[in-house]
């Protein structure tokens, strides 16, 4: 079977909405808070109200054109809105309004980087597990076909029952962009590492979280199959209700296999919008897929077109954040970070940046980096916490650790330190004092606590003379035990031999 498929080739595009972070909506004044009671967050404009009148969002513009400057974009200078024409209950004004001809953005590209040659085998895997970072490290670019600013849909809640559904508005007007790809992608690896690079551009700029499961960022898959070496392309489906890398990677693998089966069958795919059933594993047509004159598109009449001059672009070009692959490389130049390491501390703009001033702070960025790649990181999985939730002071642990370093606190003690720090942002040096988490650093009484430890074990001493050297561990931990894990191993240690050499 493997052997057939592999005359097939699959094409995918992309079509990815992005909500935006903004404070109130694209065309009105009420806020896009997320949570609140149904219905609360609404007005006439975003309800359809007759009458009304949309007002753009200044920051919704610039949102975009920052988005669009990432992807490299081209920047209409004369952009206008359409309206899109379609009846659904949660859509009150029975039009979206939306952009069409005269996007704000077009003929962009992002590169993407790949693990290595995938095989198609890979695809139907089945546990919808994206490429690991190893391998061969190909890069790819996908070209972007046009961004463009919308406004999203009311949500329907539709009841256990079945005897109804119910509408909530607050989401209606919440600002969108969408960037449309070209079909540049043909496997499931390159479409999850293209919506992986947009995550990230996003929350590098600050327009959105870029969470796909709690629908900050939506993809809808358009895929088709054609004859590998065709230059035609199959007729295409989109696939919708995609919340997670894993349902992505299953959908793209199970539409591949349908689409294949039915041309083997000698049957047409039929160009339809399918929902995928992630529970299922599979999907099933909604409506058949419209083409835009299905929609009736004409310029929108109540809201301007947006004229958008070289300063304004040029002002918003100049506050663009380093990103990630240039961090990357200046971390390993800069810092003497190994490739892995960078790769890792700069996979989010906030952990970067607190690595960053800790770094400078603490004059050791590469003790920093074991410390954020070691406890920062595993403080962050134990609580299931996102890197953007960590507010500590730099400062706090830049001298933590350099107090590890001048050896006033043990390791154990300064992770327990650490906890607190990013629990409570606590100030360590007094933290350690007024908890006595201190090291121990009175040597006379280091010096008595191992006197006794040797003293009380007259036989142990005797077979460490003899060479067995593996008691010398139980001589340290019961120096430890009597000073109540204050004392410094390292000094611990040095001591033990200085007075097992001497009672010799």
């Amino acid at each position: 079977m493997q052997g057939e498929e592999k005359q097939y080739e699959t094409v995918i595009g992309l079509e990815v909405h992005v909500e935006l972070s903004t404070k109130t909506k694209i065309f009105c004044g009420c806020s896009t808070r997320f949570g609140a009671p149904p219905n609360t967050q609404t007005c006439p404009v975003c309800t359809g109200m007759p009458g009304s009148l949309p007002v753009l969002n200044r920051q919704v513009v610039e949102y975009a054109l920052a988005l669009g400057l990432a992807l490299h974009c081209e920047v209409n200078r004369y952009c206008r809105f359409d309206r899109k024409n379609y009846f659904y209950p949660d859509n009150p004004q029975n039009y979206q309004i939306s952009q069409l001809y005269l996007p704000v953005c077009y003929d962009g590209e992002v590169e993407i980087a790949l693990a290595g040659e995938q095989e198609e085998k890979r695809e139907g895997n089945g546990n919808g597990a994206p490429a690991g970072a190893a391998g061969t490290g190909r890069k790819k670019k996908i070209r972007i076909h046009e961004l463009h600013m919308e406004e999203d849909a009311g949500k329907l809640v539709h009841e256990e029952n079945g005897d109804c559904s119910l509408v909530d508005y607050n989401r209606s007007g919440v600002p969108l962009i969408e960037i449309v790809s070209e079909p540049d992608m043909r496997n499931a690896e390159e479409a999850i590492a293209y919506l992986e690079k947009l995550c990230m551009l996003c929350r590098y700029l600050g327009i959105s979280d870029g969470k796909l499961q709690e629908g900050s960022l939506r993809a809808d898959v358009n895929l088709s199959v054609r004859e590998a070496g065709s230059g035609t392309l199959g007729t295409r489906t989109e696939m919708k209700n995609l919340n997670s890398f894993r349902a992505v990677s299953r959908a793209v693998a199970e539409e591949r296999r349908r689409q294949i089966a039915l041309l083997k069958e000698g049957k047409k795919v039929v160009q339809e919008t399918r929902r995928w059933d992630d529970t299922k594993g599979g999907s099933y047509p909604i409506r058949s897929k419209e083409d835009a004159e299905d929609y009736r598109y004409f310029p929108e009449p109540d809201v301007p077109p947006v004229v958008i001059s070289r300063e304004w672009t040029d002002e918003i070009r100049s506050r663009l954040p380093e990103f990630k692959e240039e961090k990357e490389e200046r971390y390993q130049k800069e810092f003497g970070l190994s490739a892995y390491d960078a790769g890792v501390l700069t996979q989010s703009r906030h952990l970067a940046e607190l690595f960053e001033k800790t770094a400078v702070l603490c004059g050791n960025p590469k003790k920093a980096a074991n410390w954020f790649m070691g406890e920062v990181l595993r403080l962050l999985k134990e609580r299931g916490r996102e890197p953007e939730e960590l507010w500590f002071s730099p400062e706090h642990l830049a001298a933590l650790i350099k107090a590890a370093e001048q050896g006033k606190i043990n390791q154990a003690n300064a992770q327990k330190v650490f906890a607190e720090i990013v629990e409570r942002d606590v100030e360590p040096l007094s933290y350690m004092k007024e908890q006595g988490l201190e090291t121990l650093s009175d040597e006379g009484a280091l010096r008595l606590a191992a006197e006794e430890v040797l003293a009380g074990n007259p036989g142990l001493v005797a077979e460490f003379r003899a060479g067995k050297e593996k008691v010398f561990g139980f001589f340290v931990g019961q120096v430890m035990k009597k000073t109540k894990g204050m004392a410094d191993p390292g000094k611990v240690n040095e001591l033990l031999r200085q007075l097992l050499g001497k009672t010799e």
